[in-house]
């Protein structure tokens, strides 16, 4: 176990080390064909929101997913940089003060409070529009048809019922006067978090042109995982602190949001959290031991400390 922790964390580290520059490169300052001039300061609160931080487990999820069907080109790390651009977008966006008010993220000011308001709503903006850009490329994969399907399963995860339609519901639990039922809290987390999580497994076996069997054992992997990772996260907001999370702790339970901390209690969540990191962990049975570092990448979401 201790020799795959490490097998687990130095992929995982590589991946970053890979996905960096990437990152990097586009968000550069010179203008791609079609765009007239990317405005410096604007430029600047993208590379803030995205640059030199995170964990970036959802881009290592894409590559790794992949790497298990044989894919270790160019395509997976591009995919999972799109996927990475639009969470830190999203992140910008739960940042401001009309949504989660935060002044804190990966350890530095949040983009609206090292910039302003106006410039974190359009960093943002910019930053969606910008994954597409790149999910689009076909620098990803030359079959168009794979990246259409790309495209459609990330519009799909992100949009109206996967992320952005759990960040309403989340909102909706913070001002409703009963709190969320179980079910609730669980439909509202696996679409704030678990769906783009689940995309971006899934995204590395649309790359990788995994068979249909293969696309729902992983699936179902990435639904657990997504809500493991969720549950953890809200457990590491009452017990962790903000020097530790590099933001605000604490800042669930102030604020009133619906987590299965409240809903359970902490021990049930606890126990919860590891039950679906096992799950995960059993999707993945099919595969054999080339799916190892994805059972670490299960195990991870579980027993993270920030």
């Amino acid at each position: 176990m201790a020799s795959l922790s490490a097998a687990f964390t130095e992929r995982l580290e590589a991946a970053a080390r890979a996905l960096e520059p990437l990152l990097g490169a586009l968000l550069g300052s010179a203008p791609l064909a079609g765009e007239i001039v990317r405005p410096p300061r604007l430029l600047a609160a993208m590379r803030h929101a995205v640059l030199d931080g995170g964990k970036r487990l959802r881009p290592f999820l894409t590559v790794e997913t992949a790497r298990l069907f044989g894919e270790t080109g160019d395509g997976p790390l591009r995919a999972g940089a799109a996927i990475e651009l639009l969470h830190c977008y999203s992140l910008v966006h739960d940042d401001l003060p009309a949504m989660d008010d935060d002044d804190l993220r990966r350890g530095r000011p949040t983009v609206h409070r090292a910039f302003d308001e106006a410039t974190a709503i359009l960093a943002g903006d910019a930053l969606l529009t910008l994954a597409f850009d790149v999910l689009a490329d076909p620098a990803v994969m030359a079959d168009a048809a794979v990246r259409t399907e790309l495209v459609l399963g990330l519009a799909r995860a992100a949009g109206l019922g996967g992320m952005v339609g759990g960040q309403m519901l989340d909102l909706e639990a913070e001002n409703r006067s009963t709190p969320f039922a179980e079910i609730e809290v669980r439909r509202l987390q696996a679409m704030k978090t678990g769906a783009l999580i689940a995309f971006a497994v899934d995204a590395g076996g649309v790359v990788a042109r995994a068979g249909g069997e293969e696309r729902r054992c992983l699936a179902a992997y990435g639904r657990a995982l997504g809500a493991a990772f969720q549950i953890a996260d809200d457990i590491l907001d009452r017990e962790a602190s903000t020097d530790v999370l590099g933001k605000r702790a604490a800042k669930d339970a102030d604020r009133g949001k619906a987590t299965l901390v409240d809903v359970l209690g902490i021990e049930a969540a606890r126990a919860e959290r590891d039950r679906l990191a096992e799950e995960a962990v059993a999707a993945l049975a099919p595969f054999g031991p080339a799916a190892d570092t994805l059972r670490a990448a299960a195990r991870f979401a579980a027993t993270r400390r920030k």
